[in-house]
């Protein structure tokens, strides 16, 4: 199965975003966000809206990248001409808690859309497997 242009560009929109949480690269990390982005995250708080709430909860988490991996492992992308999703498993974490749980996984999903012919995420929700016994 072949990629369209568009999954193709997404792909790369979600990868660099990825490289530069892990470099804590601000201006990378926003660049292709939207002013109104809605983001659901896993720590306080946990629900943000809008581009400078969601500036505001990268610091604390770019001190922890420093000795965390944060890599994706899995990533499914669907485009249609105005909007796409897209769902990734990534490594997210330390070596440490690795050693612990080799299989945890952050789940990432993404609403993005089409504005003057270039995508930007408008959604962005982080999950982490809750496990009941």
């Amino acid at each position: 199965m072949s990629l369209t242009d568009d999954e193709t560009a997404i792909r790369g929109l979600i990868d660099r975003w990825a490289k530069a949480v892990h470099a804590g690269d601000m201006a990378a990390v926003l660049a292709d966000h939207a002013d109104d982005i809605v983001m659901f995250d896993v720590p306080p708080p946990n629900e943000v809206r809008g581009l400078a709430a969601y500036r505001d909860t990268w610091p604390v988490f770019f001190e922890y990248q420093k000795r965390a991996v944060f890599e994706i492992v899995t990533l499914e992308v669907t485009s249609g001409r105005d909007v796409a999703f897209a769902h990734a498993l990534l490594r997210c974490g330390t070596e440490e808690g690795f050693r612990r749980d080799p299989d945890s996984r952050l789940r990432l999903t993404l609403g993005l859309r089409k504005q003057d012919g270039r995508w930007t995420v408008a959604h962005e929700h982080h999950s982490f497997p809750l496990a009941i016994d």
